[in-house]
């Protein structure tokens, strides 16, 4: 850089007041140079930075609306529940939802930018091995019941999969499908795309730096998947390649049916633009947001701002009133995406421990690295659920628990959202399967109760009559489909 571009950065820095991001810039080699002037220009510029943490400051700070007097349930023709749908009418969502895949109109947007920070591990969530007598990951998990749920579709389905990852698993992600061979899948029908960053900042908007040459960055959040898509020319390519519906969800579910065929048959039956699959909350304090009708719109109210009151309110039947769980598990039309892309979304504030180097004046602690005993600064996201009330024709499904939903957060040390929580529901669940389809039992043990049913062999328990018919099983239980026991053998 030469001494006329240095001063047109400081120049720039100071009238934003970051002059502190030059503060090392004597001490760094060239390539550190270059890196700081990298990380500098590839996140938001000044204007835009502090136009965003002065609209976050002002939402943060301001006195929040009680919404708990305008909560409404969701409305009866807006919310299906399987559990009171017919087969028929299922059978009817299921068939339309593979003929979409079948004729290549459906595609997976996977919200995987996160590692395993909880679970004691820096990669990315996604690669996780959670104990399965398969040892598959998340990953694999998901891509074989893609490449099932295209065999049941029938000849020449295709479902793209795009996968939203982040600055800090982008490279790892990518390699980690190189190493597994896209785990069965074409390569060209994988494509990942990174959410935005954006920095970090105290709380007087000074942007943190994470090392003499780098700045602190955030992902901005699982809300930024619209942006992300606009600037990555994805939703071109979704309109080129005639992808009309998409399924949305996030990485940590175990039991995720992704492209749910009944999912995506009911959303494209009722003729909606934007949908949400949701689980039944059962207890009043379980940390889940619930999706209901607030001022005439649909949006999750997360379980923090439900009044005591709210939470335990409760039907004549007995079921809590605001029920509806919100989960990551969404549907949009392409047409849907493309008209929400430039809409600017409420920013929320998350108050952290923020690592950082000192740029201050005082010798004793200028240029160490520092690790605060309390918040110092924030990270701003988006929601990806901040676009409901934007629905021109919104529903909702409510699937089972026990079938759709456990979700992989935690260490085992936590006792719940851990690795033996969602390995115990994947083995109930395959239990239940193998009984489904005429086991005449499945036996455990206190030493055994692992049953494991490949995706490839099974998507959501169909075809397995042939295997369990008159046959009895005993933990531990792993089943196969034909090209897997090749490979193992």
């Amino acid at each position: 850089m030469s001494d006329q571009q240095y001063s047109a950065l400081a120049k720039e820095l100071s009238q934003w007041h970051q002059e502190h991001l030059l503060t090392f810039w004597k001490e760094l080699t060239e390539d550190e140079r270059n890196g700081l002037v990298d990380s500098i220009s590839s996140s938001m510029d000044c204007a835009t930075l502090d136009e965003a943490f002065k609209r976050a400051m002002a939402t943060d700070t301001s006195a929040k609306e009680d919404l708990n007097e305008w909560l409404r349930p969701l409305a009866k023709d807006m919310l299906l529940s399987v559990d009171d749908t017919t087969d028929a009418e299922l059978q009817d969502f299921r068939q339309l939802g593979l003929e979409q895949i079948r004729l290549g109109k459906v595609g997976v947007i996977l919200l995987a930018g996160g590692q395993g920070t909880r679970l004691g591990s820096t990669a990315p969530k996604g690669t996780y091995n959670m104990g399965l007598p398969s040892g598959k990951s998340l990953f694999q998990l998901q891509a074989e019941r893609i490449r099932r749920l295209q065999q049941l579709a029938g000849e020449g389905a295709r479902i793209r999969w795009y996968i939203m990852t982040s600055e800090h698993t982008h490279t790892e992600t990518l390699e980690y499908f190189r190493l597994n061979r896209y785990f069965g899948l074409p390569a060209e029908q994988i494509r990942m795309f990174r959410q935005r960053s954006v920095p970090c900042v105290d709380f007087e908007g000074r942007i943190i730096m994470d090392q003499k040459w780098k700045l602190a960055t955030a992902p901005d959040g699982n809300g930024g998947i619209y942006r992300a898509l606009k600037d990555e020319g994805i939703l071109d390519e979704l309109q080129r390649e005639g992808v009309r519906y998409l399924h949305a969800h996030s990485v940590d579910n175990i039991l995720i049916k992704v492209a749910d065929p009944v999912f995506i048959g009911y959303c494209i039956r009722k003729e909606a633009d934007c949908g949400v699959k949701v689980i039944e909350k059962i207890k009043p304090d379980e940390a889940i947001g619930v999706l209901c009708e607030v001022k005439g719109k649909y949006q999750v109210v997360e379980y923090s701002e439900l009044s005591n009151e709210s939470a335990n309110r409760r039907n004549p039947d007995g079921k809590l009133t605001f029920n509806a769980g919100n989960i990551c598990n969404h549907f949009f039309t392409t047409e849907f995406l493309r008209r929400i892309a430039e809409t600017v979304l409420p920013l929320h504030v998350a108050k952290k421990k923020i690592p950082f180097i000192d740029t201050a004046d005082a010798e004793a602690t200028r240029g160490q690295s520092i690790k605060p005993g309390k918040p110092n600064g924030i990270k701003m996201e988006k929601f990806i659920f901040d676009v409901f009330p934007l629905a021109e024709r919104f529903v909702a499904l409510e699937g089972r628990r026990e079938e759709e939903f456990s979700a992989l957060k935690n260490a085992d040390s936590v006792g719940f959202d851990c690795p033996s929580s969602v390995r115990n529901d994947i083995y109930r669940l395959h239990r239940k399967w193998l009984l489904n389809a005429g086991a005449l039992e499945v036996t455990q043990s206190d030493n055994a109760s692992d049953c494991e049913i490949s995706p490839l062999l099974s998507y959501a328990g169909e075809a397995l009559e042939k295997i369990t018919a008159s046959k009895s099983f005993h933990c531990p239980v792993h089943l196969m489909a034909d090209d897997e026991e090749q490979q193992n053998k």
